[in-house]
């Protein structure tokens, strides 16, 4: 299958968070599987200089939101058989960030008609265009209104519905190609709603956990939009994250001090050399709990500031926190780290050659996130040999089974309720097996057998990409050549509009 690939970052290029790994890794995945993978992104500011270096050149075009006229540049650049694009224009994304500017909208539907511009300019034919989050979100929309030229199936995955891509109502007319007729399909509680748009008319959903596309079908995590995700029906899918483990490996990550792999002395020789750095108590047998977040409410931090104190005055334990966000968090977890500088840390940056250092010399893993909808941290403490503890939400759920001293099963820790007792009980237990050889080691010898890559992920995916292009018999192999190319005036009547 010839498969594009649309999103507002992936990794090496550009990240701000998982979203950036999955577009980095899928499409590594399926092309190993034999298919053709293309991937479009923004060409933003601080693409690394070795990356940019080799980019080439494929050409230029004006592209059109509504009066402005602006151009665009179109780059390319090929690494492990998947083959990049970047749409490029200096005034929509040469920016310190990549998103909450004032004109996102404007941004991300001049992203929009570029890529479709991009494709006109490739002569690309693409059997399926898989899109990801609501910076691309207007794409399946175009696509059933006609605005493209061939009638290709679309999928869309939710990486985290929260963020929804909402604007004000005006957006319709000032930016957007579309006739009147089209606004129900965008409008949403008094304003546009890209997600919306994707949810409407993309040929099939997906998000990153089972348990997250179940979550999402009830008002307190549906974000307002459940009603549209219950009417999807059976093409509304769950397919949990994986990661690439060739980029995520302790025995050979340059980053890690002592290189390891299920070598328990090794890893607490990190261990020793992190509390040495960071000027806590060295002991290679105090269990050191680690988080690594984004400092905002969803991840569950209010749980971790009203144990704190309690846990680091009644244990004996190094608790290491790092990340930016909200300063209330900020504040408090400096407030912690000073007064008790034996045994916490907090360090208020994120740097990705310390998170994995931290993921190496950390004993426990701290998640326990109010909505998670898969999460990766979680499966790269998994991959670094340390041991997760969560709350059972979306993805946290379906990867993280709790250890069950009885029967020796299990890859970790978990509790069920948003209770902060619930969550310091579950860390008192954790550290109970700790300092239980037998079960520590069973713990560990699970986590070892873990797994954690892409490739059955992928196939869940081409099973999706399958069903879409063979509707009538999904056994047979699909004919590229034989997928119809102009639009279809009877499958356009039956565009659904809201």
């Amino acid at each position: 299958m010839n498969i594009v690939m649309v999103s507002s970052e992936c990794a090496p290029f550009f990240k701000t968070g998982g979203l950036a790994d999955v577009v980095a890794a899928l499409p590594k995945a399926l092309a190993k599987k034999s298919h053709k993978l293309t991937v479009f992104l923004p060409k933003h500011r601080g693409l690394p200089h070795d990356i940019a270096s080799q980019l080439k050149f494929i050409g230029s075009f004006d592209v059109h939101v509504k009066w402005r006229k602006q151009y665009c540049g179109l780059l390319s650049y090929e690494t492990d058989q998947v083959t990049y694009y970047f749409i490029d224009n200096e005034y929509y994304f040469n920016r310190a960030h990549l998103y909450d500017e004032m004109d996102d909208a404007e941004r991300y539907v001049f992203f929009t008609h570029a890529f479709f511009k991009a494709l006109e300019h490739l002569d690309a034919t693409p059997d399926l265009i898989h899109c990801h989050d609501w910076q691309t979100a207007l794409i399946p929309l175009y696509i059933k209104a006609g605005t493209y030229q061939r009638q290709v199936k679309t999928v869309f995955t939710i990486h985290n519905l929260k963020y929804q891509g909402i604007f004000p109502l005006s957006v319709f007319n000032e930016l957007l190609h579309l006739d009147q007729i089209h606004l129900g399909g965008l409008e949403f509680r008094g304003a546009i709603n890209f997600m919306k748009a994707a949810l409407i008319h993309a040929d099939w959903v997906t998000t990153v956990s089972p348990s997250y596309a179940n979550e999402i079908l009830d008002p307190y995590y549906g974000e307002g939009l459940e009603s549209f995700l219950h009417e999807r029906g059976t093409s509304l899918s769950g397919i949990v994250n994986g990661i690439d483990e060739d980029v995520y490996n302790p025995g050979n990550d340059l980053y890690v001090s002592i290189p390891y792999k299920k070598h328990y002395a090794r890893k607490k020789e990190n261990k020793r050399i992190m509390q040495q750095e960071l000027d806590l108590t060295i002991s290679k047998d105090i269990p050191m709990f680690a988080v690594i977040s984004r400092l905002v409410e969803e991840k569950g931090l209010p749980l971790l500031v009203h144990i704190l104190d309690e846990l680091l005055t009644t244990e004996s334990v190094q608790v290491v926190i790092m990340g930016t966000g909200e300063s209330k968090f900020e504040e408090h977890f400096q407030a912690i780290s000073n007064r008790y500088p034996n045994s916490c840390r907090f360090m208020n940056v994120f740097q990705e050659g310390l998170a994995r250092r931290l993921y190496a010399s950390s004993d426990f893993f701290l998640m326990p996130s109010r909505f998670e909808p898969c999460g990766l941290s979680q499966l790269i403490a998994l991959r670094y040999e340390t041991v997760p503890l969560v709350r059972e939400t979306g993805g946290l759920k379906d990867t993280i089974q709790p250890y069950n001293e009885f029967t020796g099963e299990g890859n970790g820790f978990s509790f069920t309720n948003y209770n902060a007792n619930d969550f310091l009980n579950t860390i008192r237990y954790g550290i109970h097996l700790y300092h239980q050889p037998k079960h520590w080691n069973q713990l560990l010898k699970n986590i070892y057998k873990s797994k954690l890559n892409w490739e059955h992920s992928a196939g869940q995916y081409e099973d999706i990409y399958k069903k879409l292009l063979n509707p009538k018999n999904e056994e047979e192999p699909y004919d590229h050549d034989s997928r119809q190319s102009e639009p279809d005036p009877e499958r356009e009547a039956h565009l659904v509009i809201r």
